[in-house]
């Protein structure tokens, strides 16, 4: 009996995916179709021409170790690991079946969501479907979220953002499900700066791509008169380790005139995520306006390019406000009216006497650190935000030009 008879189908999907993780990592510009047809054309012709099986898998083997050069020249070799892992859980698993997606496995949820991952209905099956077939159904029940989170005005935001130029994460289609489920379905992107930093997988031209992609998008959203409002490097999604990026998580953005949306100048105050709170929140301005947006992007350049991987401001082990004001001013200096105008139009301000903290230089703050990337942080992470920069101001910095 010939060999290739005793082969699983499992076998050779497990071999087409090992090389499809490793011929992306050293080739990361490739389009990840021809990514895919690149790794089965490499199984089927090992799979074709050995003599037996023990001589299949030499052949397989051969093929990832020869990428293995191109891999570390990319610089993403410690980033092997962690890719090979994408699909696995798309092999073996318990499933759900959602709308036309057959087969999607359950993998992070979020506060008022369930994300899950599955592979496009006309993906086919066994070495056709690939990581290009790949996308992230995001499940909700906008009758159970409560404000700021809105699913539904998500999906209209993301409609009108809509651009994968201007590094806007692409949403595929929304759809209903009984029960008043609600499911937006994106592409599937494996890598999130968080994860990035904390592997510390990135180097530092890849670091200064990935942020522009962000402010690339920031200059977009904040055009069409859209606050994202919760800017953090998990909210930032890459199809590869090096790129490009795409801002994702619009689901408590805001925008000019969506009824769904506050008015201007009620503006929720609980929005953001802990450390990459802006302190106009902190003391109750309902009338921020896209600097908002910009305070968080410059704590997430320190993060990225200076700190590696440690977020700039501390609000403790709860996430207290208190914490992080603390650690704004421990940084920062403790404020006054004549450091920090806008502070006239926050509610809580003058509330509490707070301890005089000098500010410190920002040599100080952030030693290890391109001095181009130190100077982008100081003008985007200041207590007054009429002169933190724009977007597109950041994108003129001096940090981009080299």
């Amino acid at each position: 009996m010939d060999w290739r008879a005793a082969v699983s189908f499992s076998e050779r999907l497990a071999k087409i995916v090992k090389i499809t993780h490793n011929y992306k990592l050293a080739y990361p510009n490739v389009p990840p179709v021809d990514v895919s047809k690149e790794a089965q054309a490499l199984e089927g012709g090992a799979y074709a021409d050995a003599g037996s099986f023990a001589d299949y898998e030499h052949c397989c083997n051969s093929i990832i170790e020869e990428l293995s050069p191109e891999i570390a020249s990319s610089g993403n070799a410690n980033a092997q690991q962690a890719a090979e892992d994408e699909d696995k859980d798309l092999l073996a698993g318990p499933h759900a079946d959602i709308g036309k997606y057959k087969g999607a496995v359950h993998f992070r949820n979020g506060l008022f969501s369930e994300v899950y991952k599955a592979r496009k209905p006309d993906a086919g099956t066994g070495s056709k479907a690939q990581n290009g077939s790949l996308v992230a159904l995001k499940l909700t029940t906008p009758a159970m979220m409560s404000a700021p989170h809105d699913s539904e005005r998500e999906a209209r935001i993301l409609s009108k953002a809509k651009s994968e130029e201007k590094n806007i994460v692409p949403l595929l289609e929304t759809f209903s499900l009984s029960g008043g489920r609600f499911v937006l379905v994106f592409e599937y992107m494996p890598w999130d700066l968080d994860h990035l930093l904390q592997k510390q997988i990135s180097s530092r031209t890849q670091i200064q791509s990935i942020i522009k992609d962000l402010f690339v998008a920031l200059a977009h959203i904040h055009s069409l008169g859209i606050l994202h409002r919760d800017i953090k490097p998990s909210n930032i999604l890459l199809k590869s380790p090096s790129g490009p990026a795409f801002l994702t998580d619009f689901g408590i953005a805001w925008l000019d005139g969506d009824k769904a949306s506050e008015p201007a100048d009620q503006k929720i105050t609980d929005v953001g995520t802990t450390h990459y709170r802006a302190p106009e929140l902190l003391f109750g301005n309902h009338r921020y306006g896209s600097s908002l947006d910009m305070w968080a992007a410059g704590c997430a350049v320190a993060e990225a390019a200076c700190l590696n991987g440690q977020p700039l401001f501390d609000s403790g082990e709860l996430g207290s406000d208190l914490a992080l004001i603390q650690s704004h001013f421990k940084i920062l200096g403790t404020p006054d009216l004549k450091v920090w105008p806008g502070a006239k139009d926050c509610d809580d301000w003058g509330k509490m006497e707070f301890y005089r903290y000098a500010p410190k230089p920002w040599e100080e703050v952030l030693p290890s650190c391109d001095g181009r990337a130190r100077d982008l942080v100081s003008k985007l992470v200041a207590y007054e935000s009429s002169t933190r920069l724009t977007a597109a101001e950041a994108l003129r910095h001096e940090y981009f030009q080299s």
